[in-house]
């Protein structure tokens, strides 16, 4: 891995653009409150946890059951800026989404500097193809699936949707995803080149291209919504409306969504709100409201990490 140090210099503008935590403050009492909420769900829930979807330690999740025969399945992968955070802070985010008849998998992956961004990637498809795999014993409708991420989660989201999944594995289809949903994502990477979080990363130029959804073209023709909180920083909302921009002009099914009064960690938690526009727009594509709007690409290429 690269030493981002000595290739880049710190930009203290887009610092503090991409610092979420230190324009949140109350953030540990944030975390403190997912951790609780997280724990008290899983008490209750019906639910399997530490599922292993591959050889990692971290290559594991956390699924809840619906309880219904062939559910929708939606995963969801958390942020951290791609090297913290756990699978735990977030099981409240399957609650409404449970309650609504939905199952749901709350995923797990390595992080950097332990792995390469490109094996964080390689990780979330093992744990979709996993899941898709096990849809039978699940009791999952493998033609529902829907993915989410929140920040550096929905960036790992829009990596999945330039995936082309029989070149994976034959066996699987192309159409793996029915739908994905990014809230405060990250779709262009060189500028964190430019910022402390690279330091983890380890990114130069070529390998922040590479990884950037907003310079690939989509292979799964799905519909997506991106969705930034009213709040958050001026990079995040251009992150979301430059590449809503770039991957409607190749002719994706895009929406925007901004939520009202939301900073970064407040935006997440529309997810888990009965009756919020995130949540009522997430079960709209589940029920596919927003379905064939994507006409065929003439080309996909496989972008390879």
């Amino acid at each position: 891995m690269n030493d981002s140090s000595d290739l880049f210099a710190i930009d203290p503008a887009l610092e503090a653009q991409y610092d979420a935590r230190t324009a949140v403050p109350e953030y540990p009492a944030v975390f403190a409150r997912w951790q609780a909420r997280s724990a008290a769900f899983r008490a209750r829930a019906d639910c399997r946890l530490d599922l292993a979807y591959g050889p990692g330690a971290r290559e594991t999740l956390d699924f809840f059951v619906a309880g219904e025969a062939l559910s929708p399945l939606h995963i969801f992968l958390h942020g951290g800026y791609w090297q913290a955070m756990d699978k735990r802070f977030f099981s409240f985010i399957a609650q409404a989404l449970v309650q609504r008849g939905v199952s749901v998998a709350i995923v797990n992956y390595p992080l950097c500097p332990v792995v390469s961004l490109g094996g964080i990637i390689a990780a979330v498809r093992r744990a979709c193809a996993w899941l898709w795999r096990q849809a039978a014993d699940l009791a999952v409708d493998s033609g529902r699936i829907q993915v989410s991420g929140h920040s550096a989660g929905g960036h790992l989201a829009a990596m999945l949707m330039v995936t082309d999944w029989p070149r994976l594995d034959p066996m699987l289809p192309r159409q793996l995803l029915n739908s994905a949903v990014a809230v405060s994502g990250l779709f262009e990477l060189e500028p964190l080149c430019r910022t402390s979080i690279n330091r983890a990363l380890g990114l130069d130029a070529a390998s922040a291209r590479r990884n950037s959804p907003a310079l690939l073209a989509p292979v799964v023709r799905a519909p997506l919504l991106l969705a930034v909180g009213e709040l958050e920083s001026a990079e995040f909302h251009r992150q979301t409306s430059h590449f809503a921009a770039v991957w409607r002009r190749q002719g994706m099914a895009v929406e925007t969504l901004t939520l009202p009064g939301c900073h970064h960690f407040a935006a997440v938690e529309q997810l888990a709100a009965p009756g919020s526009p995130l949540l009522t727009a997430i079960l709209d594509l589940l029920a596919g409201k927003e379905q064939d709007r994507c006409p065929p690409l003439r080309s996909e290429p496989f972008c390879s990490t």
